[in-house]
């Protein structure tokens, strides 16, 4: 009879390995928006929990993961794919990576006899933080943002991050695992794996700290009435224009036009602050380049009639390629930029903009494009990046922060005597900066930890991410997602963020996380995530709430240490085995060599 292990017969072990790992994913993918099964995640990862013991051999443990991994990332990814082929390929073979060393570490930690729950919290959280180790980071698809929705669970970001409600997730995962395996066992008629004190203890820890998040997150919802204001009127507009559309420059016009008449439509409804998408004005707006431009011309009158438009009206924030000239030894050369650039109300340009600071490798930038000008020249005549000229972008340095100072909408202050209304301020996350965490919170407080901003806005371009068919756009899972990410950022800081974004999905949310549905004028559907595919506008008063928090203080503490943590379970068993191989090796010469000895004393004898 086979050997019983855990209830399973190696046969039945070998045979069931990928299955559980399939199951896994299966439920990873349908937990997220648009699908939005959010619940499945809190058993999403029981399958692979139960699956990961010593009995499945490494090789085919690790095999059977990278491959359904692999898979995983690349259908779940899929929208990468028309934008660049390469760093579809690259992202993918690099995230799938990351579920062999999940599994490896939990079959560790199953032999050591370590928690399960804790276990899984610590190293799935530890897993997710090491997508931001490759290429800048890749900070999607992580069990805390199915749960965008479940706004009492997701307040505790505020104090962990994102990672603390995927940590929380995870918990609830483990246990479930592990109560699994010991009712398994019992059935089995063998000894239980755990003694029953041991499980309810587990219980009862994992059940404590589900309520006491649910307790935090009900309170910090209840203080808002005493922390949140209303602020101003804001605007966004969005355009529907597919990135296929955008980038042969020709539409540039038909596109300014477009969203200038549904601008102006919005300064009518009494916006304060009007946000245009990312890069929707093609021109180069700074003035101190037009003197080396073959033909300013065009740039000059698109700046003109955006100072324009601003006078008497609004205060108006619009995305262009930001430029300037610089000095490189003897040469000179133009620095481009993905920027935001501000425009009062008095018809002036703000003197600083803002340059976005992540870039996304293969979108924006090339990785290595100056060190290796050849590898880089082969791959635009494969086409296996967006375009066929050099279109790598600058890294931007400075987190700018623009003032509304004299609001259209502000009250003046009666007397001399009486306190003037402060200036509003607020900063830009462009693009795919929303889903970094370390951005936002570098905006959120001044070097003196007091916070400094009353609100966010988040432009961007999800245009690279539709499908253009029959004359209608067809929007990827993307741009949910990239949405649902954005609310974490407004917890963690307890900041509203504004999305203005090329192709949807445009929206306000909240200091609570809440993506608002509905508005005060407008013309794009009533329901947020219905905003996909289309252009419109609307207008809202955005909520400015006056508590700093904990995260924007001490950031993504929780994540480094299980990242930290996931690390020293990859290099202590290899340590260890390297040195019990070292150790035999010397036994063994020491056993050679001492052996002729003790033949040479036999015979004297």
């Amino acid at each position: 009879m086979s050997e019983r292990i855990n209830g399973f017969t190696h046969k039945h072990i070998y045979a069931s390995t990928t299955l559980p790992f399939v199951a896994s994913a299966a439920m990873l993918t349908v937990i997220q928006a648009p699908m939005n099964l959010a619940a499945l995640a809190w058993v999403a990862f029981v399958p692979f929990i139960v699956v990961c013991c010593r009995q499945v051999k490494p090789r085919r443990l690790f095999l059977v993961t990278y491959v359904i991994s692999l898979l995983y990332w690349m259908g779940n990814l899929y929208w990468i794919f028309p934008v660049t082929i390469v760093g579809w390929v690259t992202v993918c073979l690099y995230t799938a990576l990351l579920w062999p060393v999940l599994a490896f570490s939990l079959r560790y930690c199953r032999a050591k006899k370590v928690p399960l729950f804790l276990a899984a919290a610590v190293l799935i959280v530890g897993v997710e933080r090491m997508q931001g180790l490759f290429l800048g980071g890749f900070f999607w698809r992580f069990l805390a943002h199915s749960q965008y929705q479940n706004i009492t669970i997701i307040q505790i970001a505020d104090i962990f991050g994102a990672g603390g409600v995927s940590f929380l997730i995870a918990m609830v995962n483990g246990l479930l695992a592990e109560l699994i395996l010991n009712a398994r066992q019992k059935n089995e008629e063998s000894k239980p794996l755990h003694s029953k004190f041991y499980i309810l203890t587990s219980t009862f820890v994992v059940f404590a700290v589900v309520a006491a998040a649910v307790v935090y997150g009900r309170w910090r919802i209840g203080q808002e009435d005493q922390f949140v204001e209303d602020g101003p009127l804001a605007a966004s507009l969005q355009s529907n224009v597919p990135q296929s559309v955008k980038r042969t420059f020709e539409s540039g016009d038909d596109l300014f036009n477009g969203l200038m008449e549904d601008s102006k439509a919005a300064s009518a409804a009494g916006a304060e602050l009007i946000v245009w998408p990312e890069t929707m004005v093609q021109g180069m707006l700074d003035t101190d380049v037009w003197p080396y431009l073959v033909s300013p011309e065009s740039s000059r009158a698109l700046d003109g009639a955006l100072q324009e438009h601003a006078k008497d009206n609004a205060f108006l924030l619009v995305g262009a390629y930001g430029t300037e000239i610089k000095q490189k030894g003897s040469e000179r050369y133009l620095a481009r930029y993905n920027s935001a650039f501000f425009y009062r109300p008095d018809g002036s340009k703000y003197d600083q903009r803002y340059d976005k600071i992540h870039l996304v490798p293969f979108g924006e930038v090339l990785p290595l494009r100056r060190s290796l000008s050849w590898f880089y020249e082969l791959l635009m005549k494969i086409k296996f990046i967006p375009y066929n000229f050099d279109y790598s972008l600058d890294y931007g340095t400075k987190y700018t922060v623009f003032e509304m100072a004299g609001s259209p909408g502000q009250d003046s202050a009666p007397d001399d005597d009486a306190t003037p209304t402060p200036a509003y301020k607020f900063g830009v996350i462009i693009c795919y900066e929303g889903t970094v965490p370390a951005i936002a919170r570098e905006f959120a407080l001044d070097e003196q930890g007091r916070k400094r901003l009353d609100w966010i806005v988040n432009i961007s371009n999800d245009g690279w991410f539709v499908r253009f068919k029959n004359d209608k756009v067809m929007p990827s899972t993307e741009l949910g997602q990239h949405a649902a990410i954005c609310a974490f950022r407004a917890v963690e800081n307890r900041l509203a963020v504004v999305r203005s974004v090329n192709t949807g999905i445009s929206c306000l949310i909240d200091s609570m996380g809440r993506i608002r549905d509905g508005y005060a004028e407008g013309t794009l559907p009533s329901e947020a995530m219905s905003r996909t595919g289309m252009p419109g506008w609307f207008t809202d008063r955005i909520p400015i709430d006056s508590r700093a928090t904990f995260f924007s203080k001490y950031g993504e503490w929780l994540d480094y240490c299980c990242e930290l943590c996931v690390i020293l379970l990859i290099i202590a068993p290899l340590s260890v085995k390297f040195f019990r191989t070292r150790e035999r090796k010397t036994r063994l010469s020491r056993w050679s060599n001492e052996k002729p000895i003790r033949k040479r004393q036999g015979t004297k004898a």
